[in-house]
């Protein structure tokens, strides 16, 4: 039997949920999550994903020894397990898709986020994002988020409402004084800066992450002035 070709990928596992389909796929010893036929995530680097939980934390106000954190999108587990192993507090993982629960719990991913699964301080929300941050009266210190692949390129329609004015006052809204909103993106957006500044936040500002080909993978953040 011939070799598999490392380059082609591998699907382990595609489920239709109530969002679309979703796909974990297996490439050269890494996992790729597809989304309605548009590639989400790997697990060949994890740089920004980790930045976008960094960021947050050195961002945010002193004083704040156990600070709680909201991490939108479980996605392959970079962010959470980059919580887990920092000073953070309760932190709270919306996910939406069971199947992405489902693989980390007992499947392929679980080689990456047991650990910070199984840690006391994680809880993991099965619900929508846009519903939670519209519903709850919970307040956290920072908001991570990473649910697309940016504010300019939506995995569903229904998530482009997160980047709008009414999206952007329910995150504000959910965040104490001080708090920090840092978003993933694929691509800089300068229109969504401008959206955080009239949406009333403050010191918005874009950090950057190289990656092998194209523009550079950013964090988007956003701090809760009052």
């Amino acid at each position: 039997m011939p070799a598999t070709d490392a380059r082609t990928p591998v699907t382990l596992d595609r489920h239709e949920g109530p969002y679309g389909e979703v796909v974990l796929r297996e490439r050269g010893g890494h996992f790729e999550i597809i989304a309605n036929g548009c590639f989400l995530m790997d697990t060949s680097d994890g740089r920004s994903e980790r930045l976008l939980v960094d960021a947050a934390l050195a961002a945010l106000p002193g004083g704040r020894p156990e600070p709680a954190l909201l991490i939108g999108g479980l996605g392959v587990g970079f962010s959470l397990v980059r919580a887990a192993g920092s000073r953070w507090g309760r932190i709270v993982v919306v996910e939406r898709e069971q199947a992405v629960v489902d693989w980390h719990l007992e499947g392929p991913l679980a080689r990456i986020s047991e650990a910070a699964l199984a840690d006391p301080r994680t809880e993991i929300l099965r619900t929508d994002l846009v519903a939670h941050l519209h519903t709850t009266t919970e307040r956290y210190d920072a908001l991570c988020l990473d649910i697309d692949n940016g504010p300019d390129w939506t995995v569903t329609e229904d998530n482009g409402s997160l980047y709008s004015a009414t999206g952007l006052a329910a995150c504000r809204a959910r965040l104490t004084p001080g708090g920090v909103l840092a978003v993933w993106s694929a691509q800089p957006s300068a229109a969504f800066e401008e959206a955080l500044r009239n949406a009333g936040f403050h010191a918005v500002r874009t950090e950057e992450v190289a990656v092998a080909r194209g523009v550079p993978d950013v964090v988007h953040l956003a701090l809760r002035g009052d």
